[in-house]
């Protein structure tokens, strides 16, 4: 069973927590990482080993994300 790391940050993007979680794949870890999350707390990740899995709020290339959606109409 993957071993997860769930950090929760600061608004300033410091540390703030961190849960360590045994879960059979990474969407369960997704949900973990939800299911735990305290109010105050906005962003957080999901890393296994040094691979980070999920983040919360998602960053991604807004060029690409256009593209990928400029014929959906």
């Amino acid at each position: 069973m993957p071993s997860y790391e769930i950090c929760y940050l600061n608004s300033d993007g410091s540390l703030a927590c961190t849960l360590a979680a045994n879960c059979t794949d990474d969407v369960r870890a997704k949900v973990l990482a939800h299911a735990m999350k305290l109010s105050e707390y906005k962003k957080f990740e999901v890393w296994t080993g040094r691979t980070l899995v999920y983040e919360r709020p998602m960053h991604f290339d807004a060029s690409a994300a256009g593209a990928n959606f400029a014929g959906a109409s």
